[in-house]
This record gives structure tokens, sequence and C-alpha cells, in this order.
């Protein structure tokens, strides 16, 4: 693009970057990929929170709040500290990932007692936060939370660890890294529409993280990510991602996926947490609750569409499952959308 300053080309090289992505995430596709039906249910949409400058001795705490919040380091080096744990040193253009199930803490040392984060923002008016005192190294801080659909924002449950670390120099985030070094780039030399670019750009990494292949296998956590780490169980969820309607058994997937039937259900249980059949109630429910939200579709036909015989037999699957009927979650969720 001749006449262009290079911080220009970049920032039109990275809303080509984010159109392209997008338009691959929610482009309509023939064969079926389990990750990417989780990620249009969760429809995740980052938001800035804004972050610190620190100075010298500072440490500002965080509650439990059950988000999940993200952060990088412009600058500088600190530590990120949480009960019975050991601490996280984060050093420049590290990122994080942190579910808050429990509090945390950024500081430059153990010793500081931290400034309540809720409390300096309801002082201050401002998001932006500076803290300590001294001559010490200057640390620049950038942060947000992540926003899901509420629909379905249980998926989420167990999809993630309670933290996730991406070192400056991990080679085997590369994608992530390159994301990051984007948004590096963006906040360094804001422009028209910076927030909105670090915003897809925060999105773009969530699911680059979700799906790098090292989180995949953690044996630690069990869920849809772990399924698709392992061959057998990943056609088995392709399978049903891709057939939702069919009347499945154990024995027709165990079949396809060349095991016997003992074995493929205790393996697709160890990996995905949950038997197969008890999966595929769960997704169909997901999906259901997805159409009565923002589709427009009725409900009978809704049933067909999820694998239902009938109007009544799903409605009695969805009362169990979720403890109202299917009409009154859908005059629920049209209220909370106004």
């Amino acid at each position: 693009m001749p006449g262009l300053r290079p911080h220009d080309r970049l920032k039109n090289l990275v809303l080509y970057i984010i159109e392209t992505l997008y338009l691959f995430i929610y482009r309509p596709r023939h064969r079926m990929d389990p990750f990417l039906d989780l990620i249009r249910l969760l429809r995740p949409k980052a938001t800035l929170w804004g972050g610190l400058d620190g100075v010298g001795r500072w440490g500002l705490a965080f509650h439990k709040r059950d988000d999940l919040l993200f952060c990088w380091v412009e600058r500088g080096d600190c530590l990120l500290t949480r009960p019975h744990l050991e601490p996280v040193h984060l050093k420049t253009n590290d990122f994080v990932l942190i579910r808050t199930t429990a509090p945390f803490i950024l500081t430059s040392d153990q010793s500081v007692e931290p400034v309540d984060s809720e409390k300096a923002v309801a002082a201050t008016g401002n998001t932006k936060l500076k803290l300590g005192e001294g001559t010490g190294s200057p640390v620049t801080i950038h942060g947000g939370r992540f926003v899901f659909d509420t629909t379905n924002e249980d998926l989420l449950t167990g999809l993630l660890p309670s933290l996730v670390y991406v070192a400056a120099d991990d080679a085997s985030s590369w994608r992530a890294r390159s994301l990051l070094k984007m948004n590096e780039t963006e906040a360094l030399q804001p422009g028209p529409g910076s927030e909105f670019i670090i915003a897809r750009l925060m999105e773009l990494i969530l699911v680059e993280i979700l799906r790098t292949e090292a989180l995949r296998v953690d044996r630690e956590h069990m869920g849809l990510l772990a399924g698709l780490a392992d061959p057998v169980t990943a056609r088995a969820l392709s399978a049903m991602h891709g057939d939702l309607a069919r009347d499945w058994t154990v024995f027709d997937l165990a079949r396809l996926c060349g095991a016997s039937r003992s074995s493929f259900a205790a393996r697709f249980r160890k990996n995905v947490g949950t038997g197969p059949i008890e999966y595929l109630l769960s997704w169909r429910m997901a999906l259901a609750k997805d159409e009565l939200r923002y589709g427009a579709l009725r409900i009978s036909e809704i049933a067909f569409k999820v694998g239902f015989q009938s109007s009544s037999a799903f409605s009695t699957a969805f009362t169990r499952h979720m403890g109202c009927s299917p009409k009154r979650f859908a005059a629920s969720a049209r209220t909370v959308r106004r």
C-alpha cells in the first residue's frame, strides 16, 4: 500500500487478519468441527478494564469473581500471587489468562500490602491506576475481561485451568505470540479504532490459546478439548456434531472408532468427563438453548433439529435438563435480551 506509514500498513494488515479469521469462524461449512461449534455458542467478547502503571513497591488485589481475566505486561516485571500456590513471575511481553475462581494479587513483591482494585477504581474514577512509591523500575500492565454469552456460559466450566501463562519466549505458542505482538504495537502506537482492534485481537488470542496443543493434552483437565486431543474420542465427537439428529448408540460410535463398546465408553469418559450419550444430550440441549434465545424456529422445529422425534419428547428432556420448559426458557431469554 504505497504512501501509507508503516504503522498504518500494520493496522490495515491487522484488520484484514481479523476480518479473515472472523469470516472463517462464522461462515457456513459442511464438515463439522466441535471446537468451532463451541466457540460459536460461547460468543467470546473482550472488554478492556484498563491496567496499571507501577513504580517502586506496589500491589493490587483482585476479588474472587468467577470471571476470565487477561493481562499482558507492556514493560517491567511483577509477581502474580494466589492463595496456597507458588507466585508466577511475569516479565515484559508475557500474557496471562486467569480464572478468578480465587482471589489473586499483582505486586512488585510479596511483602507489600496490596491496594483493593475495586476500591481504587471507585476512589479515582479511573480504570488506569498509578501505584507505588520509590524509584524502582516502572511496570506497565494492560488487562481486561472476557465476556461470554450467558445462554451457554456453563460450557466454559472445566475448559480452562485456573491460570494459562504464555511467556514472551515460548516458541510453542508462536501464533499467540504473533497476535500479542500486533497487540503490543497497537498499544504503543494507538490510532483510530485502537480499542476495537485490541479487543478483537484478545478474542483471537483466547481462541488460539484454547486450541493450543499443549493445553489440549493436559491430563489434569477433562472436557471437549481433551477429547479432541485423543484420536478415538475426537472421531466420535466429530461424528456426533456432524449428525446431531441421528439416534446414536454407544455401539454405533464404538464401531465407527474401531473399538469395543466397553473400551470406547471408558476412554470417552476418561477424556471428556462424561459418557458419550450424556455428552450428546448435553450438546443437544446447548444448541436448543441457543436456538430458543437467538433463532426464529418454532419449538417443534428445534426438537427435530436437535434429534428428537416429537415436541413432547424434546420438552420432557429439556425440562428435566434445565428445570423449565422450552417455552418458558424462550420467554425468559427474550426478556433478558430486551
